[in-house]
Formats: C-alpha cells, structure tokens, sequence
C-alpha cells in the first residue's frame, strides 16, 4: 500500500494563516482540505483546550495524591487507582464519540460530553470515599474523552500533510500549558484548600470550555461526509483501519510512548516527594519544567523540522531518546551508580518528557494521513489505545511500593523499546519512502 503521505506532501508549502478565508474560487492552499474552512485564532485555542482536558484533569490533582491517601485512609496502590480509572474512562469514552461524531458530526457529540464531563467533576468534589472517589472519576473520564477524540478529528476535517502536522505542534504549545500550569495550581490550590478544591476548579475551567465550545465551535464535518450506518459500521470500519498495517503500527508506537509518560506521571509524585523528599510546590516546579521542555521541542518540531526533515525521521529520533532516557533513569534508580540526587533524576525525566515532543505530533500526523475517510474513527483507536496502555503502566510503577524509582523507570525503558519496534517492524518507514520516490 502506498503511503497517503508522500515525500511530496510532506515538503508542502505551509498553509495560509489560519483565520484568513481564501477568496471564492481561489484555489486552496497546499496542506489544506479543500472543503474545509480553515481555524481562527479563537478556535484554535479552544482545540487546543479540548486536548487539554486530560493533562488538566490529571496533573492538576497530582500534588494532592498523598494527601488524599491520607484524608480517605488509603492505601496510595488504591488512590492511584483514581488516576488509572480516569484514564481507562477516556479511554472507553473515545471508542465511543469517535464513531457517533463520524455518524452525527463533531458539534452535538462534543456538547454532549462536556456536559457531563462538568457534572462528574463536581461530583468527585463530594465523594466521601475512595471507592466513590474511583466511580466518579471513570465517568469524569468517559465524558472528557469527547473533547481530545473530536478535537483530533476536527483538525483532520480541516487539514492534511504538512499542514496537519503543524497543526498538531501548534496545539502542544496551547494544550502543553496545561501540563506546566495545572501542578503549579493544584499545588497552590493545596495552600489554601485541600483537595476538593482541585475538583472545584476543575468543574470550573469545564464549564468555561463548554460555553466556548458552544459560541464559537461550528460543525466541520458536512452530512454528505457522515457515516450513516449504526455499530455495525463502526466496528467494520474500525476492522479495516486495524488491518492497515502502518496504521496499526503507528498505533502501537503511540501508545506504548504514552504509556512511558503516564508512567512518569502516576510515579513522580510519588518518586519526587517521598523518595526524594521534595515539597508539593517544589514537585510542581519540577513538573512544569518538564512540560515546557515538551512544549519546546514540539515547536521545534513545527517551526523547523516539518517540511524539512521526513517525519519518519523525527519519529525515530524521539524514540531513540525516549529509549535512551528511560535507561539512564533505570541505571540511576537501581544505584549502580550510588545513591543519585534529586538533580540528575530530573534532568532524566526531563528528556523523556521533552522527546516527546517530537513522538506524539508526528505520530497523530501519520497514522491520521491515512484514515482521511474515517477521521473519527481513527481519532478514536488511537486515543483508546494510549490511554488503555496508559491506564495499565500506572498500576505497574507501584508495585514494588513508594521507596524505590525502579518500577517507574523499568515500565518506561519497556514500553519505548516495544515503541521502537513496533516502529521498526510495523511501519518499516525506510520501505514506504521507496515507495513513495517516483
């Protein structure tokens, strides 16, 4: 099968500014769908706070994790459990609306989801127990799914090529705000609350987003493009993206990096504060470091490698690092080299999260050049699947209990590896750009 995105459309020239309508009858711009309306400023940010939803939903609650094992008289294996049920909730949530937003358009599913996504997040402010605390959470994440799921396939009904990819490192740096922002504000939220009021403002920011999604946010994806059939069709759709190859490839390498994330994610707080004895503000600090080195690589990676650099390349040059930087983080945390400091563990964790910049982008951009016909769809096996292995590696970087880094750095180094391979074995990048030169 020849790739959707050739060597051609991946040195296209950049699109026209988004916001700036082309004149009637002009020709579209390279990159851009030429149905399409491209994204003003406005919507841009909105997208980019639709894919915000997780990491908001996530970090900002990370600093209160021990004390919520503390106030509900948890064991921490069960608090992180609140994490891991968000997560799978998302997970489940995007095989949902992705097909129903490819039957029914973007706008309605979107809607829908947010709705509720407000609703339970105020409910996990009242939650009394752990147990409740976990019921909760799922349906705050079934619901949330909508935003991430439906904001990846807007930007496939708008963009393709180059473009698209762009596209995607523009919303890391709007999304990746929240990752730097969120810990700092839990944190802070901690000094004058406890973690309650983390939900409260959570509830908050989701009614916000869902007032903006209903002003501004029109339909993308016109009924003559619709899916009409029920789940029959989903599920047969679904099938055929799964027997892509390349496809399924790109989709186990993103969520097996995903899964080396959100294995930083569930641990840090954890490894940061009771290993290393950081405060819930210092641990917050360090986080939103991380994150803008996510930030900044991923501009680095629209700004100047697309369009330059094949995005195979840049794909491959991410997991490598990952790789590399999940075995340094291994070989610190077992004390082969003695007993580390906070410093070099940070400066690891830096890098595994700055390469990430240059995975995910590129892996939303490929596995979506080929699912022009099913955007939903495929939004939604790529979500699921990360947030599936995701919600599988946090439950994993406990194991062996709070006193050790080696559990976290173990599942990292595992899943960038089973990244690189599936890189290697299942897109085989190197026989698709033969394929591609005439």
């Amino acid at each position: 099968m020849t790739e959707p995105g050739t060597r051609a459309a991946e040195n296209a020239d950049p699109p026209a500014i988004p916001g700036r309508d082309a004149a009637p009858g002009a020709p579209a711009a390279p990159g851009v769908r030429p149905s399409s309306r491209r994204t003003g400023l406005l919507v841009t940010l909105v997208l980019g706070g639709l894919t915000a939803v997780p990491p908001l939903s996530m970090d900002m609650y990370l600093p209160a994790l021990p004390q919520v094992t503390a106030v509900l008289h948890s064991p921490a294996a069960t608090v992180q459990l609140t994490l891991t049920t968000c997560l799978a909730g998302m997970a489940l949530g995007q095989m949902i609306v992705g097909p129903m937003s490819d039957k029914w358009g973007r706008r309605r599913p979107l809607l829908a989801g947010m709705v509720i996504y407000v609703l339970a997040t105020a409910l996990c402010a009242l939650a009394t127990d752990a147990e409740v605390l976990i019921a909760f959470r799922l349906l705050q994440g079934l619901a949330g799914a909508a935003g991430i799921v439906i904001a990846r396939a807007v930007v496939r009904d708008l963009y393709d090529g180059v473009a698209m990819a762009r596209f995607f490192s523009t919303l890391m740096l709007i999304s990746g705000v929240a990752p730097v922002v969120a810990p700092l504000i839990g944190g802070q939220i901690l000094q004058i609350t406890d973690w309650r009021g983390v939900f409260v403002v959570l509830t908050a920011v989701g009614l916000a987003l869902t007032a903006l999604v209903w002003r501004t946010l029109d339909e993308t994806l016109p009924p003559e493009r619709r899916h009409p059939g029920g789940l029959g069709e989903a599920l047969r759709t679904m099938r055929d993206l799964l027997a892509d190859r390349v496809f399924s490839g790109y989709l186990l390498v993103g969520a097996f990096a995903f899964a080396a994330l959100f294995a930083y994610i569930s641990a840090s707080p954890f490894v940061i504060q009771e290993i290393y004895g950081a405060s819930p503000q210092v641990f917050s600090l360090l986080f939103g470091i991380n994150s803008v080195g996510l930030v900044a690589v991923g501009q680095l990676n629209g700004k100047v490698l697309v369009g330059r650099v094949r995005l195979d390349k840049v794909l491959g040059t991410g997991l490598a690092v990952t790789a590399l930087a999940a075995t340094a983080l291994l070989l610190m945390g077992s004390g082969l080299f003695g007993h580390v400091g906070l410093v070099p563990m940070a400066a690891g964790l830096f890098v595994l999260m700055a390469s990430m910049g240059l995975v995910m982008p590129s892996t939303n951009t490929l596995a979506l050049l080929r699912t022009p016909h099913a955007a939903g769809s495929a939004s939604a096996l790529l979500g699921t699947s990360t947030f599936l292995l995701g919600s599988v590696a946090s439950p994993l970087v406990g194991i062996a209990g709070e006193r050790t880094a080696v559990p976290m750095a173990l599942v990292q180094l595992c899943c960038a590896v089973l990244a690189l391979v599936s890189f290697l074995g299942l897109c085989r990048p190197w026989q698709r750009r033969e394929e591609s030169t005439p």
